[in-house]
């Protein structure tokens, strides 16, 4: 499988942004643990931005490049960003929301997700394992199409 795997605003500071709730691990211990538990047999592309036109125009590519899924952390940006959950509908590539904590368990203005409107699955406070998860529902999800 050729799969995008989208981190949004501050998950390059995994590690550092408030330890006792994100934990300690970073970003690249992220990365590299998804390509170890995931990497054989499939084309994993990573990117982590702050931005969210960044964002949209990955999901983009991802369509014209002919991914078959994307994984996708908005980070805070799942709350409120209409345009990319357009982008999300527009491109027709199955994706996977991801959130390492459990929104609902947050402040009530993170408990509802755009991005999560235009995915085929939400996987959420599961740590960095979710996005282990999310590859497998988009495995699923492509080999049953």
């Amino acid at each position: 499988m050729k799969l995008l795997i989208i981190n949004g605003p501050n998950m390059n500071l995994l590690g550092v942004r408030e330890p006792e709730i994100f934990g300690t691990r970073s970003y690249e211990e992220l990365v590299d643990m998804i390509r170890t538990e995931r990497g054989e047999g499939n084309e994993l592309r990573f990117v982590q931005t702050n931005h969210e036109g960044d964002i949209i125009d990955e999901i983009q590519q991802a369509f014209f490049e002919n991914y078959d899924g994307i994984v996708i952390n908005p980070g805070g940006l799942a709350h409120t960003s209409i345009a990319i959950m357009d982008a999300m509908k527009a491109v027709r590539t199955p994706c996977v929301e991801v959130h390492v904590l459990e929104p609902l368990l947050r402040e009530e203005y993170r408990h509802h997700s755009y991005a999560g409107e235009a995915a085929i699955a939400t996987v959420a406070g599961k740590g960095f394992d979710g996005y282990i998860e999310a590859i497998d529902i988009l495995s699923d999800f492509i080999n049953h199409k």
